[in-house]
């Protein structure tokens, strides 16, 4: 497997598929690996997810895997081993030695809960040993409950179960006895404290019913409340540079986190961590939203490395799109570029006009050159791609009009047309950038002979809104009133400037209005005197 992702998701619980979710919505390609071990997996229900309270994990989390896959949105078990760098994005190795490359990481592997070692724990963790009031203190209401002292927190922790049951004890475990003030405020609450040591959970059947302590005692309890050491789970990001921090509570270290800014984003570019591994206080409905924040910073953060790739393949296509070699190459990949018709707009502008010598600048296979000639013009065809004019020159003979037409390999922006020389110069969807673009038709209009006609055309801005599908350089586009402005009035009579509509069919064979824009000027044979 050596696909490159946009996005590869490490991790599938609330958050990694919050994330993948939002991501294949904005039309990613996602890819989650995940190793199909969530941390609440244990745990009957999901509580406090506004509309799925009370549903099973598994459950959520397939729900969930199906509303990504509906986007587009892969999926991959295994776990990451390995995280490298590789150019602009990274290279994950799975633990069966694939490797899948990325441009972005969301990493929401979430954490691990260290338990004190106390026989039992780990067989009735999720189910009657518990840790989160909001999580689990509804389910236990009313119930007996004890709270396992493992750090100096233990008494908050009683004073937090005390909201949902009268009935809470302290076991002291390992911890020193409380002070004066600690032991008023605990039986203030009604909460007794039990001293010594826990030597192991007691169970019946399939359920608790106590704890045993080294005295030999055993207190009877329906749950046990312990605080774990929360560690994430995040070696794979180490090489990266990326290590947990510490997050402490009243003073005291809880356990561990990968840090980030609001929106999921570390240190390392292009890496954003979410979830548990990133807030070790987060529930699943807080795991979830931010993931789908993370998901949104990653979209922006490519929408702008794509703006920056497109920018610069825009600049090359300005720069290269409409010079002689790329000309060269369009004309020979294929017998006949155009359709061997004249401008309809030549046609139009043209037909009635008195025949004399023409200008056809960019003439390519040679079709408003050979209709020219055809009514009696003496036409010069200047194209920059010696492939068109010999194709140009072909038809010319077999359209019996040969003798009529000098076809000419030259690029006006580098030797320019005798100045006042012809009748009629025409220059049909002749597009280059602004810049260039102006000197040119400069020059087309110095070649225009005194009572001679400048007839410019291309395509007009506006079809950039249509379902045409131009090349979108809106740069290299014009308007027939732009033209119309370079033109001196006291030696020019602007016959149109105008955006003229014509019918067209779009690549998926539907009928538009296309707009070509056009500008038909007269060259004064007396210049009108400028005002004073």
């Amino acid at each position: 497997m050596n696909e490159t992702y946009d996005v590869v998701v490490v991790g599938g619980g609330a958050a990694g598929l919050s994330g993948a979710l939002a991501l294949s919505r904005a039309r990613r390609s996602v890819l989650v690996i995940d190793s199909g071990e969530p941390r609440n997996a244990p745990a009957g229900h999901v509580h406090n997810y506004l509309t799925r309270d009370g549903t099973p994990p598994a459950e959520l989390l397939a729900a969930g895997r199906a509303e990504v896959s509906g986007y587009g949105g892969q999926f991959r078990a295994g776990r990451v081993d390995a995280i490298t760098r590789d150019g602009d994005g990274f290279r994950l190795t799975l633990d069966e030695g694939e490797g899948v490359r990325a441009r972005r990481l969301l990493v929401a592997t979430g954490v691990t809960d260290e338990l004190p070692d106390v026989p039992g724990l780990a067989e009735r963790w999720g189910r009657e040993l518990l840790h989160c009031p909001y999580c689990h203190g509804w389910e236990v209401r009313d119930r007996r409950i004890g709270v396992l002292a493992t750090g100096p927190l233990a008494v908050h922790q009683a004073e937090m179960w005390r909201q949902w049951s009268a009935d809470v004890l302290l076991l002291l475990h390992d911890a020193p006895a409380p002070d004066e003030a600690t032991a008023e405020r605990l039986a203030a609450r009604g909460i007794a404290v039990v001293p010594g040591p826990v030597t192991q959970l007691e169970v019946s059947g399939d359920a608790l019913t106590g704890v045993r302590l080294a005295s030999g005692r055993v207190v009877a309890l329906d749950a046990v409340v312990v605080a774990t050491r929360v560690v994430p789970r995040a070696s794979a990001l180490t090489a990266l540079g990326l290590a947990p921090e510490e997050v402490t509570m009243g003073g005291h270290v809880i356990g561990a986190q990968i840090p980030t800014d609001a929106a999921g984003a570390t240190t390392v570019p292009g890496v954003w961590v979410a979830g548990n591994a990133a807030d070790i206080r987060s529930q699943v409905i807080s795991a979830a939203a931010a993931g789908l924040n993370a998901g949104a910073a990653i979209n922006a953060d490519l929408i702008a490395e794509d703006t920056e790739v497109a920018l610069s393949a825009y600049r090359q296509t300005l720069a290269t799109a409409f010079e002689e070699p790329a000309w060269e190459e369009r004309y020979r990949s294929k017998p006949a570029v155009w359709s061997g018709r004249p401008n309809p707009q030549l046609v139009t502008e043209a037909a009635d006009l008195k025949p004399g010598r023409a200008l056809d600048v960019g003439s390519g296979e040679g079709a408003d050159a050979i209709w020219l000639a055809e009514r009696g013009w003496e036409v010069t065809a200047v194209d920059i791609a010696t492939t068109a004019l010999g194709r140009a020159a072909e038809h010319a003979a077999t359209a019996g009009v040969a003798e009529r037409i000098e076809w000419t390999h030259a690029d006006l922006r580098e030797t320019p047309p005798a100045e006042k020389a012809y009748d009629l110069v025409s220059a049909q969807f002749m597009h280059l950038p602004p810049v260039p673009r102006r000197e040119l038709f400069a020059r087309l209009a110095a070649a225009v002979a005194p009572g001679g006609v400048l007839l410019i055309v291309g395509h007009h801005p506006s079809d950039l809104w249509t379902s045409a599908r131009r090349m979108h350089l809106p740069d290299m586009m014009y308007t027939g009133e732009e033209v119309a402005e370079s033109l001196d009035p006291a030696r020019w009579e602007v016959l149109a400037a105008e955006a003229r509509p014509r019918p067209g069919t779009d690549p998926e064979g539907r009928e538009i209005t296309l707009h070509d824009a056009v500008l038909l000027a007269r060259r004064r044979t007396t210049a009108l005197p400028r005002a004073r």
